[in-house]
């Protein structure tokens, strides 16, 4: 059980908002409520919070998710974003980025700039963060397959910034295991792409002490679909995966695991949004030191990101999302979130506008600076409801992780890659997806706007419009660097990294930064990896 004394302690030593800590009316309130033989944040098993005094002492990050057109129409936005009281980026690739492919590749036609930012290379990577100190700002990259070779440009851009490496923060999702599992893009085969994940943790624990490697993420496992108990338990085997491939390459798990991070889905069944998060942190304490030995508390302790849900969000009356989202985010700072992103309402039509966006990050304000909800530490905490809904999904998680350690004969890692093979992921989300349409299409569940309240005002809201001729100015920027370039540097480079590639012992990373100066795109990267690795085709199960 807790100690009452020890949190005192703790929470004593902690920096406080300079900020009164009572109701609106003027009613002092607590810092944390509950017996003093019960549990207390920033204490093992961190069910009611990572810290001893949460928000009293730092908000969440307000990150918002910006991509589109070119890197200048991007860095833009990015600039609003701060200017509106911002204080973390997060950076939406556009497809051929994120699949590893060049603007001017044949199959990325008509995709350039859609649904993120091009990236093609370091150049481009500079103009996004032109006039942005990578010193001071945190950054969220959303990209997997081609992680290892952004963040190889965003490091050569921190370099020729001046920053020094140690100084700059953020975090790259970096999660590929879940690609197989929901999102679906993949390049390369699973475990050639496991040792790229790990080889950037390494790198990381070696040189970027501020910057989390990894951002293991549910958020997409859910958007395929997924129920709550199967984004948790899925989300928290594929970390328990990595650690096991981070420890096999010769990392402590002490030196590296303080600086995992994960990314959860905001979704809209309130409660248990809320009981998700509590769950997810007495696991990921308990398997942590139980299971893989961690004596530093920081690598028992689950930090994580949220972002509301974006299947929740309906094209029919639109602003109806504006209610939505800011009671996902509700829930996101109930569970005790260390960032969040709020999705704009405009989202199931278009990328958001800038006043969508500023909307966005404006609800994620009015949570912070007029509920009051910060002000005390896991607010729900000791709810029957809630506490009972915590156990529950922690033990259908546990029966999933009893699944995968049967079909890894024991190995966390070796069990989520033969599902992954086998197709097991894909069959049980698929089969939670179809369960939830069938509630809708019986109207066992209402989706406001959608199979209930239909009357209504469905006018037409001002979508965000990106001009075809974005895609022509970034095949140009990218036909004046190939001719700009040193070829001969870039075909060392390219040599270099596929030589080393075919040595599992190697970390791949000073190889691709040393691309990234010499101005390799993405796309000559990742060819020269493909190269080595091969590619991935899912097979299909029935």
């Amino acid at each position: 059980m807790g100690d009452r004394r020890a949190w005192q302690e703790a929470y004593e030593r902690s920096t406080l908002r300079e900020t009164p800590f009572e109701t609106i009316s003027g009613v002092p309130l607590e810092p944390v409520y509950g017996p003093d033989d019960g549990e207390f944040p920033g204490q093992w098993p961190y069910t009611r919070g990572p810290y001893a005094s949460m928000y009293r002492s730092r908000l969440w990050t307000m990150r918002q998710f910006a991509g589109f057109g070119t890197a200048e129409d991007t860095n833009r936005r990015f600039k609003d974003l701060l200017a509106s009281g911002g204080n973390g980026l997060s950076t939406a690739f556009d497809m051929p980025t994120l699949l590893g492919r060049d603007s001017d590749d044949p199959l990325a036609k008509g995709e350039v700039g859609r649904a993120g930012v091009a990236i093609d290379t370091q150049r481009d990577m500079e103009t996004l963060f032109a006039g942005i100190p990578l010193g001071s700002v945190s950054t969220s990259m959303t990209i997997n397959s081609a992680a290892p070779v952004v963040m190889a440009m965003y490091i050569g851009v921190g370099d020729r910034q001046g920053v020094d490496r140690a100084a700059l923060s953020g975090t790259i999702q970096n999660d590929i295991l879940k690609e197989y599992q929901a999102q679906k893009e993949y390049v390369f085969p699973p475990r050639p792409s496991v040792r790229l994940v790990t080889d950037l943790v390494r790198f990381a624990t070696a040189e970027l002490p501020r910057w989390h490697p990894i951002s293991i993420s549910g958020y997409h496992i859910r958007e395929a679909g997924s129920t709550a108990a199967q984004e948790l338990a899925f989300t928290l085997a594929n970390g328990f995966a990595y650690v096991e491939a981070a420890v096999a390459a010769g990392l402590a798990i002490d030196d590296f695991a303080p600086r995992l991070s994960f990314f959860f889905n905001a979704h809209i069944d309130f409660f248990e949004e809320v009981a998700k998060y509590r769950a997810a942190r007495r696991i990921w304490a308990r398997w942590m030191r139980d299971r893989y030995g961690a004596s530093d508390a920081r690598s028992q302790t689950l930090r994580f990101h949220t972002q509301t849900t974006g299947v929740s969000l309906t094209a029919q009356q639109p602003e109806v999302n504006l209610a939505r989202v800011a009671l996902e985010a509700l829930a996101g700072v109930l569970g005790g979130t260390q960032s969040l992103h709020t999705d704009a309402f405009d989202e199931a039509l278009a990328l958001p506008t800038e006043r969508a966006a500023r909307l966005a990050l404006r609800t994620q304000q009015v949570i912070a600076e007029e509920l009051g909800v910060a002000h005390v530490a896991d607010p729900l905490g000791g709810s029957w409801f809630v506490e009972s809904l915590t156990d529950e999904l922690e033990r259908q998680a546990e029966e999933v992780f009893a699944h995968l350690e049967r079909e890894g004969a024991g190995s966390m890692l070796d069990g989520v890659v033969e599902c992954i093979e086998n197709g097991w992921f894909g069959l049980q989300i698929a089969d939670a997806a179809y369960r939830f349409q069938e509630k809708l299409a019986k109207g066992e569940w209402i989706l406001v706007g959608v199979n209930g309240y239909t009357e209504g005002d469905d006018r037409e809201v001002p979508t965000l419009y990106i001009d075809p001729a974005v895609e022509r100015r970034q095949l140009d920027r990218l036909a004046q660097v190939r001719r700009e370039r040193d070829d001969d540097a870039v075909r060392r480079s390219l040599g270099r990294l596929e030589s080393e590639a075919a040595d599992p012992t190697i970390n791949l990373m000073p190889a691709l930064i040393e691309a990234s100066a010499n101005q390799v795109t993405v796309g000559e990267s990742m060819q020269a990896l493909g190269a080595v690795f091969g590619t991935w085709f899912e097979r299909p199960v029935a």
